[in-house]
């Protein structure tokens, strides 16, 4: 039985007509090649099968420039958009870290799939990274382009589009199971008409209520303009006024620590102490929930890692060079962070 020779960046460097230091930095990442001579390098690792045994390994860096699909308003960094911002931190510190350049597309509205098509094949990218869009149309227009993609916190219901996010339903269902073991009966989730993910958390916290055989009617949800401290503030006042106070409701679950912050602020101008007269809890874990008083019980999502997955995940999908891989949907897990704005209620 013969026994198959063992491929080396020699044999690459050979093949590729390349310098063997040149291989080395394409396969790792180290200095930016030109995307002619990496495309000669990683085709000739592909066919003589080094790069499938190395893929396992993961210790091929096989991007060199990607492009980041990012609505405007998760670009600066405020209060309003800790989340974004710590999403975007995480992946440009792993690009530096990959040597993977990272071209960014701005815009809301006019980030049609043609124009990202358009900038990927402009800029010779090797795919592309979209933060909070999942509009179907871009999806599809991006899928039928035959580009690379993963989609950052969000969902491709068809399943065509790989994808990074949060478990927010089951995160969702294990703060709210949480609140039900503090004793709580009667919960308001605070939320808002946002994407499929934030509908997921809703859908978490009404598994909770179902699997601890509680009556669906003291799962109430109101629902804010939107994601702003501000919004849900003018959400809890509206509702505190239409109810004439708390209406038996023993804890609040904000979908987002923005609307929990601004729940507090409504609660405290009602006179209401926080948590001897109403618990509240958020989701995201953001910085702003320990500066708070009481400083905020939360659901922490891992968001600086969301992009190095991503990034991952992309990676995966071009070393396959296939359209008979699968989507793949990476659901990260969260966890709670217990802090001072939940009561315990008795038995």
């Amino acid at each position: 039985m013969a026994v198959r020779k063992k491929v080396g960046i020699k044999d690459i460097s050979r093949e590729a007509g390349v310098a063997i230091s040149t291989v080395s930095h394409v396969l790792n990442g180290t200095a930016p090649i030109s995307a002619e001579v990496r495309a000669r390098v990683v085709d000739a690792a592909r066919r003589l099968g080094y790069l499938a045994e190395r893929q396992a390994k993961a210790t091929i860096t096989a991007l060199d420039t990607v492009v980041l699909a990012v609505p405007d308003d998760a670009i600066p960094e405020n209060e309003i958009n800790l989340f974004s911002w710590t999403v975007l931190n995480g992946l440009t510190r792993e690009c530096e870290r990959r040597g993977v350049r990272l071209v960014p597309l701005t815009g809301n509205g006019s980030l049609t799939a043609r124009k990202i098509v358009e900038t990927a094949q402009a800029e010779s990218a090797d795919g592309v990274l979209l933060l909070n869009d999942d509009r179907r149309e871009v999806l599809h227009g991006i899928c039928n382009a035959g580009i690379p993609a993963v989609l950052i916190n969000g969902e491709d219901q068809e399943m065509k589009i790989d994808s990074v996010t949060p478990g927010n339903r089951f995160a969702a269902q294990l703060a709210t199971n949480w609140l039900i073991s503090q004793g709580h009966r009667t919960i308001l989730h605070l939320t808002w008409e946002g994407r499929t993910t934030i509908r997921r958390r809703r859908d978490g916290f009404i598994d909770a209520f179902k699997a601890n055989d509680l009556p669906l009617a003291d799962a109430r949800v109101l629902h804010a303009g939107g994601y702003e401290p501000k919004l849900g503030e003018k959400a809890i006042a509206r509702w505190l006024a239409e109810s004439g106070g708390l209406d038996g409701v023993t804890a609040i679950f904000c979908a987002a620590d923005n609307l929990a912050l601004g729940a507090m602020r409504a609660l405290h101008a009602a006179g209401i102490r926080i948590p001897e007269n109403v618990s509240v809890m958020g989701f995201d874990g953001v910085a702003l929930g320990e500066l708070v008083t009481p400083p905020l019980t939360t659901v922490y999502v891992p968001l600086n890692q969301m992009g190095p997955e991503a990034l991952h995940l992309l990676e995966q999908r071009v070393l396959a060079n296939t359209t008979e891989r699968a989507a793949h949907r990476l659901e990260l897990g969260c966890k709670l962070v217990i802090r001072r704005s939940v009561a315990t209620l008795g038995g």
